[in-house]
Order: C-alpha cells, then structure tokens, then sequence
C-alpha cells in the first residue's frame, strides 16, 4: 500500500503545511496541491463541497505528492466510510465533543477486527494499491477536532480513546464555545485551552494541529510546538489576493480577511 507520507512526517514529529479546500473545484485543488503543501483537506463541512465534488478534487489531489484528506460534514460513519473509500487518506472530524463520538470515529476509520469499517473501497485500491485492505488499519489518519468548551471538558477522555493519531484545534468555534466571539487567535479562557490540548495531546503523543488565518499565523502556531498547520482556505486566499491587487491598483491600505473559512 502506498505510505501515508504526512502520518511519517507527524510521526516524527515535524512540521507539515495542510492546505485547507473549501471551493469545490478539481482544478482549484489541483493548483494547491501542487503548491508545496504536505497535505490537502477538502472540507465538507463549511466547503461548499459535496460527495461527487470530492471525488474529482480527491483525484486530482492525487496527481502530487501531497496527502489527500478530507473533513466530513459529521462524524457519521457511513460518509467517513465512503470519503475513506473515495481515495482519501485520513479524516479530520469535526465537533467531537465527547468519548463516545471519538470511538465512532475512530471505529469508522479501521477495518475489524480493531473498527467497524466496511470493506469496498474503489479508489483506496486504485490509489492504496492491491493491498490496501491489510494496511490501510495503519496508514489512514485520524485526526479529531477540538473545538468546543465540553470537548475541553471531557479533554482526558476523548485522548484515552485508543487510535486517536492527531487532534485539530477550531480555533473560531472553540472562542465562541467560550463567549469570546469569532477569532483565529483567542485570547483569555479560549487561549488557554489551545495550549492545554496542545500540550495534553502532545504528552501523549498524539499529533496536535491547528487552523490558522495566514502564513504568519501558521509561523506562529508552529513556535508554539503544533505539529500541522494551514494558512487559511483556498477561499479566503483567493478573496484576499484579489482584494489585495485592487487595492494596490486604486492606491489604497492593504487589508485582509484571517478569519473566514
């Protein structure tokens, strides 16, 4: 089976850039994923992605070197399972704010005897190879979204639940969770709990990443010990390039957007 070339960057504990997909646009993944980034997550959460658009960013992802992820709308099992079965090499769920949904998750991701998987995965073949069934329990890559005030609460036992490989940190809905507003970089309770589940993941060896504005943000998140960060969606960065070349066209004091997804 083809290795899952960001799970042995986090495994050793480097840096991977993730370039975050929300256009639903083969050809916009295409470009991105030939940008340098060591992963792309298409987003079928906030993207304005469905199931066959996947598909075809899926494979296009596929023509680089980056690894293709993706974030479901949930944690149902039966759309992991078929995202997994689309080609995608690892998950980053989203709200899992509780054990219970964490084991589903993890479950969902693993053939039995360790999950629940159902076995039929068309492109995980064509892109895994022939024996994707008998590693694919190993390559896939979980990663589970922290993103809320209870999750933070239940922190130590959502990281008990075994084959957890990262945790993503929502920076936007983990502010709000804590009445702090919109914001990829909270301050106050908000930003205190980022760097409890940085820290309590990384003691126990679980990848830690975290969704950021921009670049810089990204260098910033980096210092702070996360393992997997991403500058922004395709969309914002769209929205802000194109801002940027009219207001230097018109004369006018740069701005963008770190916010958005």
């Amino acid at each position: 089976m083809r290795k899952n070339t960001l799970k042995q960057l986090l495994k050793a504990n480097k840096t991977a850039l993730n370039a975050w997909a929300a256009i639903p646009s083969s050809f916009s993944a295409e470009i991105i994923a030939n940008c340098g980034f060591d992963a792309v997550t298409i987003d079928l959460q906030h993207g304005m992605i469905d199931f066959a658009q996947a598909l075809t960013m899926l494979q296009a992802v596929s023509t680089t070197n980056a690894t293709p992820l993706v974030r479901p709308s949930g944690s149902e099992a039966v759309q992991i399972m078929r995202l997994l079965d689309a080609g995608a090499y690892g998950v980053i769920c989203p709200q899992v704010d509780t054990p219970e949904i964490a084991k589903m998750v993890v479950s969902a991701c693993r053939y039995p005897p360790v999950g629940t998987r159902s076995f039929g995965p068309p492109r995980g073949l064509l892109y895994g190879g022939a024996d994707y069934f008998q590693h694919a329990n190993d390559e896939i890559l979980v990663f589970i979204m922290i993103e809320s005030k209870q999750a933070v609460e239940n922190l130590d036992e959502i990281l008990s639940v075994p084959g957890i490989d990262g945790v993503f940190i929502g920076p936007n809905d983990l502010s709000i969770s804590y009445g702090s507003g919109i914001g990829n970089d909270p301050q106050g309770e908000a930003g205190e709990a980022i760097e409890t589940i940085r820290k309590k993941a990384a003691d126990r060896g679980i990848a830690t990443g975290i969704y950021c504005g921009d670049g810089d943000m990204c260098a910033m998140r980096i210092k702070q010990g996360f393992q997997m960060v991403n500058p922004a969606s395709d969309a914002v960065l769209l929205k802000n390039a194109c801002v940027a070349q009219v207001q230097k066209a018109r004369g006018e004091t740069l701005k963008k957007d770190t916010a958005g997804y």
